[in-house]
């Protein structure tokens, strides 16, 4: 069951740049093949991964924080691939980041990942979500509906 706020199919039609926090180097997991795959159909990947320099060809970041202001101001989604314990934390993070960069990003949680708390957290912060969804599935949808 996907939750959301938002408009999943929307937020793939309409925002381009995605920071991916927990962007894997491993090509067996899902949290490298989605974003490349990603990649590969014109969206603009930040990968967020502390033991990670480069993935994708492109500058990985150890955290949202760190990423440079004018990099964070770029970014219009954050898709997460953590645990569903993790989304909380994250989800404090992606509020304080917006409060930083004055901009409202869309949070987005990869499926089977879905947490009460985080919900609670990003709509105190004004933050829309979708939880619970794969991008590679909602665009394959939207490729297929033409």
């Amino acid at each position: 069951m996907q939750s959301s706020t938002t408009s999943a199919v929307e937020v793939m039609k309409t925002r381009k740049v995605i920071a991916v926090v927990g962007a894997s180097k491993n090509p067996e997991k899902e949290a490298h093949t989605v974003p490349l795959y990603l990649k590969e159909h014109g969206y603009r990947i930040v990968p967020v991964n502390p033991t990670a320099d480069r993935i994708f060809g492109e500058k990985a970041f150890p955290s949202l924080a760190s990423l440079p202001e004018n990099l964070a101001k770029e970014v219009e989604v954050i898709e997460v691939f953590r645990p569903s314990e993790d989304l909380p934390d994250v989800a404090r993070q992606v509020v304080e980041l917006s409060g930083r960069c004055g901009r409202t990003y869309v949070f987005w949680s990869q499926t089977g990942l879905e947490n009460d708390e985080a919900k609670a957290i990003l709509a105190a912060g004004g933050i829309p979500f979708v939880m619970n969804a794969c991008m590679r599935v909602v665009h394959g949808l939207m490729k297929s509906a033409g």
